[in-house]
């Protein structure tokens, strides 16, 4: 923690958890967004499904790409100079995709967009614990994961808007607005929060140093395993949302609105208590507690799905509760990563999204194609990525017993 950290932030603490959280929404939304106008652009430009796939596909790789950097970066030069650098980037690299006349110009800014969009929620993560002790953070991480779990149900409604009203275009338009706003917004108020002191020297071989310090640590390899992978059994639901939502349960696109108000309503509630119990749960057992409600809520899912015909009136309900079960647990694991070696606190953010945004790419190019058409494989699918997260949890915890205790 930033020992100067009570004079670098006197505004209200909801406050900075609100200009960090709005920073990790800009990669869902990045995403998700122009989604909805997929068909829009296809027609535009004459491109074929393949080449529609790889524009997510380029910016799903330079996100992962860029995130092993992003927060090694910040803790070389600081948290402030790679957030201002990562939204100008974003900014210009959204301006070339609203101008794109071909696919392939389309495919090579949505790489850029995804180059740039990591620092906002890899180096947020660092921020929070720059400036507040462990208690205080979990706060403000629950706080924040309102707001991230939020994005990637809200931000397909925005695009599906401005698709339908204006045109394609205007989505990249509208990232541009939120570059634009998310700059000025952060060069004014975000102060520096990594000290001189714990500053790394950028050597090669100090990097090198580092990511072989954190990827031969079993400890985070599995905690990076129980943040990163269980949030994928939400975010199938939401990449596969048109298909599930029209064809299986037979919405309208009018009534799709249950679908994110219920998700969004989990991820706060959840945030909420989670915000609540710290200080008074001890980490482990909160995070058990999460897992155990998406493990049950998960396995009642499945045999439902086997038994009845999917319907709205039910369905929809056990997304929310899995929702809420991951709200519950995943800030105090992800404050368990940044507090194993506070000297890198930006790069194990860093790796950790890395771990984070694999699985993302593994739902939008495998996972969420095989299964969005079948009630069942969407349970079967977000129950298995849940025990991933479950299972690497259970094995830390039989070897460190006393970790998060």
């Amino acid at each position: 923690m930033n020992p100067d950290a009570q004079q670098l932030w006197k505004a209200p603490r909801w406050a900075l958890a609100v200009l960090l959280a709005v920073l990790g929404m800009l990669g869902p939304f990045s995403i998700d967004t122009y989604i909805p106008a997929f068909s829009a652009i296809a027609k535009s430009l004459h491109a074929t499904p393949v080449e529609m796939q790889q524009t997510l596909s380029a910016y799903l790789f330079g996100y992962a790409f860029m995130n092993l950097f992003h927060g090694a970066l910040s803790d070389s030069f600081g948290r402030r100079p790679v957030i201002l650098w990562g939204l100008t980037v974003f900014t210009l690299a959204s301006i070339g995709c609203a101008l794109s006349q071909t696919v392939g110009q389309l495919i090579l800014f949505r790489a850029l967009q995804g180059l740039s969009t990591g620092a906002g929620i890899v180096v947020s993560r660092a921020v929070i614990r720059d400036m507040f002790p462990p208690d205080d953070a979990q706060r403000v991480m629950s706080q924040v994961t309102i707001y991230f779990g939020v994005a990637p149900a809200v931000a397909p409604i925005i695009g599906g808007v401005i698709a339908e009203y204006l045109d394609w275009h205007s989505v990249f338009w509208f990232l541009v607005g939120v570059g634009v706003v998310l700059w000025i917004a952060n060069w004014r108020l975000l102060p520096e929060t990594l000290h001189a002191s714990q500053r790394q020297p950028f050597r090669v071989r100090n990097l090198m140093r580092g990511y072989w310090q954190l990827l031969t640590d079993m400890r985070f390899l599995l905690l990076a395993l129980a943040s990163g992978v269980p949030f994928n059994g939400l975010f199938l639901y939401v990449l596969s949302a048109p298909a599930y939502l029209g064809d299986v349960l037979q919405l309208r696109p009018t009534q799709f609105f249950w679908f994110f108000v219920l998700s969004i309503g989990g991820i706060m509630a959840g945030s909420w208590l989670s915000g609540r119990k710290a200080g008074h749960v001890t980490p482990k057992n909160q995070i058990m507690q999460g897992f155990r409600i998406m493990l049950g809520v998960s396995a009642i899912n499945i045999v439902a799905n086997a038994l009845f015909e999917p319907s709205a009136w039910w369905s929809l309900w056990p997304i929310m509760v899995f929702a809420f079960g991951w709200a519950l647990m995943v800030p105090v694991v992800t404050l368990l990563v940044l507090d194993l070696y506070p000297e890198r606190r930006g790069m194990a953010s860093s790796l950790q999204a890395v771990v984070g945004s694999t699985a993302n790419g593994l739902v939008a190019g495998v996972a969420a194609p095989l299964v969005m058409h079948s009630a069942l494989g969407l349970a079967l699918m977000s129950a298995a990525f849940m025990v991933v997260g479950l299972l690497a949890w259970l094995w830390l915890h039989g070897r460190w017993p006393r970790m998060g205790g």
